[in-house]
């Protein structure tokens, strides 16, 4: 007789939809090429805005949006603030974009 393949520990309905409610921030591209920037370093919403070709207050409600939902953090440098990543499962994330649709 066959063994029946052992059931996946699932998760709660709750938990997958507040999952689901972080895909949907991250789910743009220009977050995801913020994120993808982030990942490696820090950066300030002009550079983040350049990269993206976007305007500032663009760039910035994108990053308001990533930070509320604690994706990141930002810390002052004078006049300047830089943004990092403090999701540290958004690089796994990344990772799976990136080896679907890099070049």
């Amino acid at each position: 007789m066959a063994k029946s393949a052992a059931k996946p520990k699932l998760i709660d309905l709750d938990k997958l939809e507040e999952a689901a409610e972080c895909l949907r921030t991250v789910a743009h591209p220009h977050r995801l090429r913020m994120l993808q920037m982030l990942l490696g370093g820090r950066y300030t919403v002009g550079e983040l805005a350049e990269a993206c070709g976007i305007a500032s207050p663009m760039a910035s409600e994108h990053l308001r949006l990533m930070k509320d939902r604690g994706f990141l953090g930002a810390e002052r440098d004078g006049r300047r603030v830089y943004y990092h990543v403090t999701e540290p499962h958004l690089a796994s994330l990344m990772q799976c974009v990136e080896g679907r649709f890099g070049s």
